[in-house]
């Protein structure tokens, strides 16, 4: 369907997108995930038609978009802040679109009602927009991309005004609409737990261009390196050199660690970073070389189990890990983990 082939662009000089490449099949949503400034709102603009590439180029369908005004390309958009009609009803937002494109009153009546029905406002065709709470104004905005039928349709930032309670709320409602619809669909988003909840395929852009694509589930159990772990917050990582390759082996400044390698095969003498994930954690030895010891300096009660965070040396202040069971503060934990469940991460700052 969309294939985005080397896109570049610069802000102020600086490259911003460096040589991005991506397609969107049919049905599919993805979601494209970076920090502030790592320029994902401005290569929506770009697919879109409001914005020149330096380079590179925009394909539907195997055919050069460039030239094509925004408006012929029959792509939906919905920014952040919605920008609906205060001075038009519900149903009347939904339907400018469809009357700027000169349809029949009768198809434009049709696509409201069928529009209203999808967000599940059927009763609010003739309520003011200025009476909708924020999630229901989200909806309305959602509901105006959509009536035109747009062969693609881009949100940018969509749920950022909302409250997170409400957030959570709508991405999965937002998820449900996306598949019912059957319209492929790019996302942008900063907030990891919203990429999760509504893509099929995550794109993650740091430094202009995109640093690793795949499912959410892939990214989360695999991650390339240590700035997808540290942009996920997946766990604690802990640098160490690697004394034996098989089995891998790190000196760290906890002592031996047994690790597995998913990425690359790292070399003897090679500095690498161990990623340790809290819930892998346990309290049983057995099949666990991998011993962590310290002293409990806080404790939290997360519902299904306690938030643990451990001061084990001076190189190693702070160590956090999930368990089942409280530990009193003051208390000093060990804590063991397989080699599976270690993941060893190449060093991007170890250029030796």
């Amino acid at each position: 369907m969309l294939t985005v082939e080397n896109i570049e662009k610069s802000y102020e000089g600086k490259p911003l997108l460096n040589k991005v490449s991506f397609a969107v099949e049919q049905d599919e949503t993805i979601c494209l995930l970076g920090s502030s400034g790592s320029g994902k709102s401005t290569l929506l603009r770009i697919i879109a038609g409001l914005e020149d590439p330096e380079g590179g180029r925009v394909l539907w369908k195997g055919n050069d978009m460039a030239g094509t005004p925004a408006h012929q390309r029959h792509f939906g958009l919905m920014f952040q802040d919605y920008a609906l009609f205060p001075h038009r009803n519900v149903a009347e937002n939904i339907a400018f679109g469809l009357r700027m494109q000169n349809h029949p009153q009768d198809e434009i009546r049709g696509r409201v009602k069928n529009a209203l029905e999808t967000i599940n406002m059927a009763d609010f065709a003739d309520r003011k927009v200025t009476e909708l709470s924020g999630g229901e104004q989200q909806r309305v905005a959602l509901a105006r991309a959509l009536a035109p039928q747009p062969r693609l349709l881009m949100l940018d930032e969509p749920l950022g005004a909302l409250d997170r309670s409400l957030r959570e709320q709508l991405s999965t409602e937002l998820r449900r609409i996306l598949r019912d619809t059957k319209v492929p669909a790019i996302y942008v988003t900063h907030d990891q737990e919203e990429a999760f909840a509504i893509a099929d395929r995550l794109l993650l852009l740091h430094d202009g261009v995109i640093l690793q694509s795949g499912a959410p589930h892939e990214i989360y159990h695999h991650p390339k390196n240590v700035w997808v772990v540290k942009f996920f917050g997946l766990g604690n990582l802990i640098e160490g050199r690697v004394i034996e390759r098989s089995p891998l082996k790190l000196d760290t400044p906890m002592g031996i660690i047994h690790a597995s390698c998913e990425q690359y095969p790292p070399q003897i003498g090679q500095k690498a970073t161990l990623l340790f994930r809290p819930t892998r954690a346990c309290r049983n030895e057995e099949h666990c070389p991998n011993q962590i010891t310290g002293d409990v300096v806080d404790q939290v009660f997360q519902g299904e189990a306690y938030h643990l965070t451990m001061k084990v040396n001076e190189s190693i202040p702070l160590f956090n890990v999930s368990l089942s069971k409280p530990v009193p503060v003051g208390d000093k934990l060990s804590v063991y983990f397989k080699p599976s469940d270690v993941l060893c991460l190449e060093d991007e700052k170890d250029e030796s």
